[in-house]
């Protein structure tokens, strides 16, 4: 069994959580994932405010928070596609391996 960061955990799946400044910009990484077949799925979670520190100061920002499902085996590539999309200099992008899901939902993201 292969291990490390690349390597699918339990049912292969991954959920990427990825913010974006606004619903436009989130609706556009999201709308080309799914056309180009990098992510199954991707929900929008308007009005997150984000409290983070950049450059030395503390930001209190509005953001657009993606849950994006996708297949585990393909997240490096869905990784680079999302930075080359995001107007970020350095964008959120976190992966959470899915342990247990729902067989028929498991499937569909796994054929999809």
């Amino acid at each position: 069994m292969t291990t490390g960061p690349s390597a699918p955990l339990g049912t292969g799946i991954a959920v990427v959580l990825v913010t974006a400044p606004n619903e436009e910009n989130a609706a556009l990484i999201a709308r080309t994932l799914v056309e180009e077949g990098l992510i199954v799925c991707a929900n929008l979670v308007p009005g997150v405010r984000s409290i983070y520190r950049w450059e030395g100061a503390v930001a209190d920002e509005r953001e657009v928070l993606m849950v994006l499902k996708a297949p585990a085996a393909g997240y490096q590539a869905l990784q680079a596609r999302i930075l080359s999309l995001h107007p970020y200099t350095v964008p959120e992008v976190l992966r959470l391996d899915v342990p247990e899901g729902s067989p028929a939902y498991v499937q569909w993201v796994l054929s999809a």
